[in-house]
């Protein structure tokens, strides 16, 4: 009979020393209190604690956590402006009075979440009260460093601090949202019209330039054209000179009048005349006294042009 009570009591010692013993997962920190007051803290691993006298308080964690943030903010022009955030925090360090902080300030983290979440809302709603509708879309940094600069003492203060701000999504109501439409619409046709208009002036700049070098060069071309026509004429006639020049001489060498040159130079036109008129009329007088006069007056300005000639 006393065998039986020792085991017994053997059993029910071992069953108190295994209620002492406390496994602490990884990412975890206990607090345990003695008799309602905080005793100390147990790290990850297996523990031991004081049987029925020491209990578990709370089970704090230090890994990250994040929540999700909806909610309605009013700019200073009576805008309506929705957000949707992501908020990302965590404990401080893992240091026995943060710990001590963490886990005996709020009574729950249901408490804990309500309070950040209403402290981000409201240092949002504050930030976003001094600005105007339009500005909004272009403060995203700078809401995340207010809101930062003005929960960062309290988190501190509940063992806890703000690792980022996301603000993922910012709308307004849908008459606004289309006005905004609008306007962009409305800036991106007057973009458009000037980028044409400036399009237009610049083709029609280049084509005028364009025109005018054209002009400039058919004139150059023309005037060196006219040039070398009339050099093209004088040699010609220049010549035409040499040869009668040369013809003349050989005829009053040869004895031969030289009235014969003028005749035959008359003959020669004539004959141009008909075989390269292509259908021109051109009166001449064929007749003796015609001929006669034609050869005067070629005799005539063959004199002025041969001033060493005598009569």
């Amino acid at each position: 009979m006393a065998f039986l009570t020792q085991f017994w009591w053997l059993i029910l010692l071992l069953l108190i020393l295994f209620t002492g013993l406390v496994t602490v997962t990884q990412g975890t920190i206990a607090v345990i209190t003695l008799f309602g007051k905080y005793r100390r803290i147990l790290r990850p691993g297996l523990n031991f604690k004081i049987p029925l006298i020491e209990q578990v308080y709370k089970i704090v964690s230090i890994q990250n956590r994040s929540v999700e943030l909806e909610f309605q903010a009013v700019t200073v022009d009576q805008a309506n402006v929705y957000f949707k955030s992501m908020l990302l925090y965590s404990v401080i360090n893992q240091n026995e009075e943060t710990i001590k902080n963490v886990a005996f300030k709020f009574i729950s983290d249901k408490d804990l979440m309500q309070a950040l979440i209403r402290t981000v809302e409201g240092s949002i709603r504050a930030f976003v009260a001094t600005k105007k509708q339009a500005e909004i879309l272009l403060l995203r940094r700078e809401i995340v460093e207010f809101v930062k600069e003005q929960i960062d003492h309290s988190l501190e203060d509940w063992g806890y601090h703000l690792q980022d701000l996301q603000i993922n999504d910012i709308t307004f109501d849908q008459q606004i949202m289309e006005s905004m439409s609008k306007v962009v619409a409305s800036n991106n046709l007057k973009a458009a019209a000037e980028n044409e208009g400036q399009a237009l002036l610049i083709t029609k700049t280049k084509g005028a330039e364009a025109e005018g070098n054209a002009i400039k060069i058919a004139a150059e071309a023309e005037r060196e054209a006219a040039r070398l026509r009339g050099q093209g004429v004088a040699l010609f006639r220049e010549e035409v000179a040499k040869g009668m020049s040369q013809a003349a001489e050989q005829m009053k060498q040869a004895n031969l009048d030289t009235n014969v040159i003028l005749f035959s130079m008359w003959t020669e036109a004539v004959k141009n005349f008909a075989e390269f008129g292509k259908g021109n009329i051109i009166f001449l007088d064929g007749s003796p006294d015609g001929m006669q006069n034609n050869m005067r007056q070629i005799m005539a300005m063959m004199q002025m042009k041969d001033p060493s000639r005598k009569d």
